[in-house]
């Protein structure tokens, strides 16, 4: 079984690279051959171009100390804080009548960044041999939240079938209130309660610090879900 899934990383990390889209486009084929980088959390984000807009948050958060302590760290992408921005500034517009007004980086308070970033930190390096499809829950490094907890499990897909059985993916869940997938129907739940996934692209780095998963282009900045 080891074997095979060996295997199956390898193979999918080829299969990822032909065939996946521009916000999926991030690779670490280190990461696969040999997950270990000699490097912290901070500066392996800060070496890779795709993280250039989450480092300027953490340092505007005054985190980089946090980045760095014994945590497992869910990456954002540029791709991520772009869209995050775009839909900030839509509101921005909407509220003030103003289709011009910026909305950047700099427009985000350092409290709010300070307490946010903390929801893609959970303490201690949690990696794919302490994960299983059923999930588990936890706490993030901004403390128990009311009504709010942070889920890591392995999806099971099946993307590439010619080449591999399955994939099982790290999944990154904001859970509020019961687990949606526990609810005999799910329709039933109010769209403010659902709970809000993010299938990471890349895991298992292993830094000299923690652990790093890279969350997909898709994942919007703080789990944010309005609608353009």
């Amino acid at each position: 079984m080891q074997y095979r899934l060996k295997n199956t990383f390898f193979i999918l990390a080829a299969a990822i690279f032909l065939f996946s889209c521009k916000k999926n486009d991030y690779k670490n084929d280190g990461g696969v051959h040999d997950p270990h980088v000699n490097m912290t959390t901070y500066d392996y984000l800060r070496s890779q171009r795709v993280f250039d807009s989450l480092v300027y948050l953490i340092d505007r958060a005054g985190l980089k100390d946090m980045v760095n302590s014994d945590v497992t760290f869910f990456a954002v992408t540029n791709y991520g804080v772009d869209d995050y921005l775009k839909i900030r500034q839509l509101r921005a517009a909407e509220q003030t009548g103003d289709e011009n007004i910026p909305f950047n980086m700099d427009s985000i308070s350092v409290k709010e960044l300070q307490d946010s970033l903390k929801l893609y930190m959970i303490k201690g390096a949690i990696n794919r041999d302490q994960m299983n499809r059923q999930g588990q829950l936890y706490d993030c490094m901004l403390g128990a939240i009311p009504n709010t907890k942070f889920m890591i499990s392995l999806l099971r897909t099946y993307p590439y079938n010619d080449y591999v059985s399955y994939v099982d993916m790290v999944n990154y869940t904001k859970v509020i209130g019961s687990r949606d997938d526990q609810v005999l129907d799910p329709s039933q739940i109010p769209q403010s309660e659902k709970d809000n996934a993010a299938v990471c692209q890349t895991s298992g780095i292993i830094t000299t610090t923690g652990i790093v998963h890279v969350l997909n282009g898709y994942h919007r900045l703080f789990f944010n879900t309005e609608v353009h």
